[in-house]
């Protein structure tokens, strides 16, 4: 079996092959040892974390030497974009070229597409559906990381928001529980909405949640047909989701011409007279920091759905990790990623950093955190961003906001939706530069 394999590989005669082979040095120094590069973003992980990972996993892989370099997200993109390019040094006049190149780079989940279309990655989609259990992976880091039918990002950790609430508040309204439905939500909602305090603190452009809510109701923020993404704000759905966000928005002083942090809106929860907020459980402890007296004062539950007892869908952010396609240690790459993405150092990741990890059943993992326990039910029903190499654009000069704010202030959400998706069409045209 190992002489035909050879023979194969010989038959290919490709560098890139015969890499995969195994047949070129690679990283390898005098001694046979290999380097792996991987790139982590700041405060992915801690350091304790990663120690922790290096030792474990080179005592398992003796022949590999890892070397963890921690990257800062301001200006990843245009760093990322120029490793994938860096050249071959098994092809390169200057072998010297790719030495600081990555094997494995952490990215954000809606990033990956665009590093697809510089046609950078390495296709993991075999190992995906052989070794990585991809059936089980989380939705919103599963779908960005694929793109035209293969599998390019692996899922390493999510986060989605959550809605955190004042108990006191809560328990003075005669509310027992959180509720569980779009139409309970609404109507708790109005009750906590007396007497000073404010029912929900909804930012008008919170774009975010509002994309959960969209989705929710069937809808798109865009939607692609033969290559062409167009913007579908003004479809029957989307209109039905900004409806409900108009309702809820207004239970409350959010103002309708800004977004969640201008200002910060767990620092308006700390003033003590807002019952509820949509954003990550780990503003929580930001809460507590403006407001000591709310210590064990803090509630968490799922953004409800239109179903009773069914969370809504929501956005989910995180990270996946690829590999790129240059990479002279595919091998030793794919074999890091299986462990970062494996149970036990996903179990690890999810508890040290509170994060949900990258597979719906170890959502139980994280029980007895009340914050992310509601996190990972949320994630269950967590989407992305659409999947277009452009997508960045859209944000840039968001007509997702702009449309929010013209609804919230008067204006006719139809004739409104249909402008803010005529500018995202034109900012996710692939033909231009």
């Amino acid at each position: 079996m190992k002489q035909r394999f050879l023979a194969v590989c010989l038959a290919l005669s490709s560098v890139a092959v015969l890499g995969g082979c195994g047949l070129l040095p690679g990283n390898a120094d005098d001694s046979g040892q290999r380097t792996v590069t991987v790139w982590l973003m700041k405060d992915s992980a801690s350091q304790g974390f990663i120690e922790k990972f290096s030792a474990w996993f080179e005592e398992r892989h003796p022949e590999v030497d890892l070397d963890i370099r921690i990257q800062e997200w301001s200006g990843i993109g245009k760093k990322v974009s120029a490793a994938l390019a860096t050249p071959d040094p098994g092809v390169s006049e200057d072998p010297d070229a790719a030495s600081d190149a990555p094997d494995v780079i952490e990215v954000g989940n809606t990033q990956v597409a665009q590093y697809v279309d510089q046609r950078g990655l390495a296709d993991l989609s075999l190992e995906s559906l052989r070794d990585f259990g991809m059936d089980d992976w989380v939705p919103g880091l599963a779908e960005p990381g694929s793109f035209n039918g293969k599998q390019f990002g692996i899922p390493w950790y999510a986060a989605n928001r959550v809605v955190i609430y004042n108990k006191d508040l809560f328990t003075a309204a005669g509310i027992k529980r959180p509720p569980a439905s779009y139409d309970e939500w609404l109507a708790y909602t109005r009750r906590l909405n007396s007497g000073g305090n404010q029912g929900i603190y909804l930012a008008g452009q919170d774009w975010y949640t509002l994309s959960g809510f969209i989705w929710e109701e069937g809808g798109e923020l865009a939607t692609e047909h033969s290559g062409v993404w167009k913007g579908s704000l003004d479809s029957p759905a989307a209109l039905r989701a900004m409806d409900f966000y108009r309702r809820l928005q207004a239970l409350g002083q959010g103002p309708e011409d800004a977004d969640e942090e201008t200002p910060p809106q767990a620092e308006v929860f700390a003033k003590g007279d807002v019952a509820q907020i949509v954003s990550v459980p780990g503003a929580a402890r930001l809460i507590e920091e403006k407001n000591p007296d709310l210590k064990g004062k803090l509630g968490f539950f799922p953004v409800p759905g239109k179903r009773q007892g069914r969370p809504g869908a929501v956005f989910t952010g995180g990270s996946d990790l690829v590999v790129p396609e240059r990479s002279d240690e595919r091998d030793a790459a794919v074999d890091v990623v299986a462990a970062l993405a494996g149970k036990k150092w996903q179990t690890e990741l999810a508890r040290s950093m509170n994060y949900v990890p990258n597979k719906t059943t170890l959502a139980g993992v994280v029980a007895g955190e009340p914050g992310v326990e509601a996190m990972a039910k949320g994630a269950a029903r967590g989407r992305a961003t659409p999947n277009s190499p452009r997508w960045a654009a859209v944000e840039e000069d968001n007509p997702i906001k702009a449309w929010m704010t013209e609804v919230l202030t008067g204006g006719d959400p139809a004739r409104t939706a249909k402008t803010a998706s005529r500018r995202i069409t034109e900012a996710l045209d692939l033909r231009k530069p």
